[in-house]
């Protein structure tokens, strides 16, 4: 079974655990109903559309 044979430092330990929950932002495009930015593949939350149909009735202000 194979043994380190240094110790790891905590300031090498920690550079690596750092990069562990590192997450990129969701791609944002524009609804085709009324252009508002919005997550991929879901409803729109401005308009209630998804793929052209109405999915969700929203209130307008």
């Amino acid at each position: 079974m194979a043994v380190p044979k240094k110790r790891t430092s905590s300031s090498r330990r920690d550079m690596r655990r750092s990069q562990h929950d590192k997450t990129s932002a969701p791609g944002l495009s524009p609804c085709p109903n009324c252009e508002e930015l919005m997550v991929s593949h879901r409803v729109c939350p401005a308009c209630g559309h998804y793929k052209g149909r109405e999915m969700i009735a929203v209130e307008r202000e």
